[in-house]
């Protein structure tokens, strides 16, 4: 089996070196995500050929930063450091919530649900299918995590508090219709 990739915490991460990112700052609106998505993403070049999964991915974070971090408090903001080039995605997104105090649990939770997944052990990888704790609704599911480990193939990582997260993507770049390592 290949290394299993897990979330972790660390506040001394170049990943968050906010040096030459642009900032935007948005209130706590659930019903604005998608809109304060857009207001990032427009910065991005077109070369990125995955844009709409992109977007999605940031839209994902703003979400648990609103909903998790925030609790939906429209007086809580989030706050969103970017930067874009033709091969990189680097964003930095932080609520003033408690941090994400089941990073540990969520990472065994992976971990079994990998195992079974390679054993092709679907009985026991039934028991693995939504990572839920006692604040989850019926939305949650931890979902969102898996695909953005998969997704942030340059890290993606947690503050020491937990309550922020730093996380890169990395694109090839496209010369002359073939594609080269940066």
């Amino acid at each position: 089996m290949e290394q299993i990739k897990e979330l972790r915490s660390d506040d001394n991460d170049p990943l968050f070196d906010t040096t030459n990112m642009l900032y935007k700052e948005f209130p706590s609106d659930f019903r604005q995500i998608r809109y304060f998505t857009l207001l990032i993403v427009q910065s991005a070049p077109l070369e990125i050929k995955e844009i709409n999964l992109l977007e999605q991915q940031i839209s994902e974070v703003i979400k648990n930063a609103v909903k998790h971090g925030n609790n939906c408090d429209i007086n809580k903001k989030v706050k969103v450091w970017y930067s874009f080039s033709p091969s990189h995605a680097h964003i930095i997104v932080q609520d003033e919530g408690e941090g994400f105090k089941d990073l540990e649990k969520w990472n065994e939770f992976n971990r079994k649900r990998l195992e079974a997944l390679h054993n092709s052990d679907f009985e026991q990888l039934a028991n693995y299918v939504s990572f839920r704790t006692k604040k989850s609704d019926d939305q949650d599911g931890g979902n969102a995590l898996f695909a953005a480990l998969e997704y942030w193939d340059g890290g993606y990582v947690y503050n020491g508090k937990r309550n922020g997260v730093a996380m890169l993507k990395k694109f090839q770049k496209k010369h002359l219709g073939v594609a080269v390592e940066d």
